[in-house]
């Protein structure tokens, strides 16, 4: 039986789909809006990429995938937060055996046993902060998640290149300030940027997100979606944020 650490606790999806989250491995919002702009087909081969505590495969596994699900996470204890959270599942009777957890460095696949060349969705919510900027975060999981001390977007792009067949879609979020250096990373890995959408708080304020997705060796045409707006002119939830929040907001 899944026992809980002191510091955790369960955050139920939906659909009988749990995930333990913690200080160290939780969500935000922009994993939530990742996983629904992504959007894999049900028999489509997926990766999250610095998976932490697995919340958008299980979201994938909630919003009915089909094919095998894994998610890379570098720190431990992410790591086995994700694979109880498949336990727990388990568990309460929710078929699992499509999600799979693995503990690696995303600079090294080569050192796991991966179909690469065959994922047809990679996901990745990065670091934000370049190493060299703003002050560090005190503990090394907050720094390994918020600073590239571990992990740069040109790391990112190129793992993504390896593990998508041709064609295959890589999609990332981010600080509106990095836009060009994403773009510049997805196509130095050959993964040309295809759709980008900016979030905003309201109608007048400036972005504070963007998601990109890019197809490996596709070819140049960006389409720019119109403003995802996380609020209405009352402050109230829009319609949309309440779309993609969907059963994890109910539940």
């Amino acid at each position: 039986m899944t026992t809980l650490r002191d510091d955790e606790r369960i955050e139920a999806l939906g659909s009988g789909l749990s995930v333990l989250i913690s200080p160290d491995h939780g969500f935000g919002t922009d994993a939530l809006l990742l996983a629904e702009f992504a959007d894999p087909k049900r028999n489509a081969l997926c990766m999250d990429l610095g998976t932490g505590c697995g919340i958008i495969p299980m979201l994938w596994k909630r919003n009915g995938v089909t094919a095998d699900l894994y998610g890379l996470e570098l720190q431990e204890k992410g790591y086995d937060q994700f694979r109880r959270s498949i336990d727990l599942c388990a568990e309460q009777g929710v078929p699992m055996e499509n999600v799979h957890a693995l503990c690696g460095d995303l600079r090294d696949l080569s050192s796991l046993e991966l179909p690469l060349g065959k994922f047809k969705t990679v996901t990745m919510n990065p670091p934000y902060k370049p190493v060299d900027t703003g002050i560090l975060s005190e503990t090394t999981a907050e720094q390994i998640a918020r600073h590239e001390t571990t992990c740069t977007m040109d790391d990112a792009a190129a793992a993504a290149e390896r593990l998508l067949n041709f064609g295959g879609n890589f999609a990332v979020c981010h600080r509106p300030e990095r836009l060009p250096d994403v773009l510049e990373a997805f196509r130095a890995h050959s993964i040309e940027p295809k759709r980008l959408r900016f979030v905003q708080k309201n109608v007048g304020a400036s972005p504070w997100l963007f998601l990109l997705e890019g197809r490996k060796g596709g070819k140049p045409f960006l389409k720019v979606l119109p403003p995802l707006l996380m609020q209405n002119e009352d402050g109230s939830d829009s319609d949309e944020l309440l779309c993609i929040l969907g059963e994890y907001r109910n539940d």
